[in-house]
């Protein structure tokens, strides 16, 4: 292999890595109200749910993987944009009685805070927080 390939091949990964490494990470359970983590989500080994209260205490969801979990619906994540703090989902989504399709628009505030914007609705926000994993 020849040097200036090497160094193309060099140059690609590091920038994959760089641009993986600045994507938000989703992963966990997410509440309104960081003190209510344990009113809304319930442990059953190494699994998380919902408790059968939950939306009383704010609601939350659930994000594993591809997947964004809420207590009535369960959605794939089909397409995913980072820029910088902010990142826009794509995701098919299904309840008991439907299948939607449902854009998301995050704003990271911090390693364990966000935010979900509206488009076109700029005084209209929700604050997530990360609970502690168990």
């Amino acid at each position: 292999m020849g040097s200036r390939t090497v160094i193309a091949l060099s140059a690609v990964l590091l920038t994959s890595l760089a641009v993986r490494a600045n994507a938000l990470d989703l992963d966990g359970a997410w509440v309104s109200d960081a003190d209510n983590c344990a009113k809304v989500f319930a442990s059953k080994g190494t699994q998380r749910g919902f408790t059968d209260m939950s939306d009383v205490f704010g609601g939350g969801f659930i994000v594993d993987g591809d997947q964004i979990i809420g207590k009535f619906a369960r959605c794939r994540i089909k397409a995913r944009k980072d820029s910088g703090p902010n990142v826009n989902l794509i995701a098919a989504c299904a309840t008991d009685m439907m299948l939607s399709s449902v854009q998301f628009s995050l704003k990271e505030l911090d390693a364990n805070s966000l935010v979900r914007l509206f488009p076109g609705m700029e005084d209209m926000e929700i604050r997530y927080h990360r609970c502690p994993a168990r």
